[in-house]
């Protein structure tokens, strides 16, 4: 059966639809890494949903444009980038839908991580095929029909995905059930029961170093890990971007009163160091709510999850929550003044 005509302005526009569902994609995709706290995480996890289910509803009149082309072109362009990119990108909605619905894995490894990965493929063939297209905007992209068009995209993503989350709530779907950043409980009340993950650049070391460095106010002090068990305690929700959550009561002390009585910067921050070298920064203003814990639930902290000691930052994703402690150090400089992710 021959191709349904599609006018040429048709395709232009199905392209540009699909360049801008997969900029939305790739960007609420890192931004969702950051964000922990629970309404704007959830926002953010929404879109990003929306916007990858979104591209579904412009598959069809994709692949006219794809069989169009093709006739077009034949003989005179190498397929192989572009059927690679369509394959990246069915393995990201596909893992990505399925990870929603179930949090499962496949042979140790998270389906969000295989997400992730496809994702980031997707980007660099995404860049390879736009550059190799040479198309440039035209005004007639920003017209008020183009932008009525774009808002029935917009609609119709959102429908879909509200339609695909009433569908995993009402069937009782383990996805029914996840946090608002996407990631699905494991082990909550239970340290044991919590999967051993990391930073991809970090490992778990061979042993934890019993002495930490508090660096403050010109003077650093070395305290022994066992006597960091002050008994102050929150319960946190440590929510790893490896998609799983864990809520728990943890125990330590709290970083405002292991500062007491030292002079402190205003707008200082806290620079966080792990045994590894893996650190992260933290505004001053919250050390009242941040805790450097050596017990989880009751029990001494594992290796695995950080032993001796860890930080536990309430409201933000598990990279921020340092294993294995080594140095805390007082720094005047603003915290945002480092990497998003961490790099080292």
């Amino acid at each position: 059966m021959p191709a349904v005509p599609l006018p040429r302005r048709a395709g232009r526009r199905t392209n540009l639809g699909l360049l801008a569902l997969l900029l939305l994609a790739g960007g609420t995709g890192v931004l969702a890494f950051g964000v922990g706290t629970p309404l704007p995480s959830r926002l953010v996890t929404a879109v990003h949903g929306a916007a990858g289910l979104g591209l579904l509803l412009l598959g069809p009149w994709k692949t006219v444009v794809v069989r169009r082309s093709r006739a077009r072109t034949a003989g005179r362009r190498d397929p192989v980038a572009a059927w690679a990119l369509a394959a990246l990108l069915a393995l990201t909605v596909v893992t990505g839908v399925v990870h929603s619905a179930t949090g499962a894995t496949v042979g140790g490894v998270g389906l969000l991580q295989v997400h992730v990965a496809a994702g980031v493929g997707t980007g660099a063939l995404l860049v390879v095929h736009a550059v190799g297209s040479r198309q440039r905007l035209r005004r007639t992209d920003v017209s008020r029909r183009a932008l009525l068009r774009a808002g029935g995209l917009a609609v119709g993503a959102a429908a879909l995905w509200g339609a695909v989350e009433g569908g995993l709530r009402l069937t009782g779907a383990p996805g029914g059930r996840r946090r608002g950043t996407g990631s699905h409980e494991r082990g909550s009340g239970e340290p044991a029961a919590m999967p051993v993950t990391q930073w991809f650049t970090d490992a778990v070391p061979d042993g934890g170093d019993d002495v930490l460095e508090v660096v403050a106010g010109g003077r650093t002090t070395r305290l022994r890990a066992a006597g960091l068990d002050r008994g102050d305690t929150v319960t946190a929700v440590l929510d790893c971007t490896g998609g799983w959550y864990a809520e728990q009561e943890w125990r330590g002390v709290r970083l405002d009163r292991l500062l007491a009585g030292t002079r402190l910067p205003e707008g200082g921050s806290l620079d966080v160091v792990s045994v590894t070298g893996y650190r992260r920064r933290l505004p001053l203003a919250d050390a009242s709510s941040l805790l450097l814990a050596t017990h989880c639930a009751g029990r001494p902290l594992s290796a695995g999850h950080g032993a001796p000691v860890r930080l536990v930052a309430p409201g933000r994703r598990g990279f921020w929550w340092v294993k294995w402690v080594r140095r805390v150090e007082v720094v005047d400089g603003p915290w945002w003044l480092q990497p998003p992710v961490p790099l080292q």
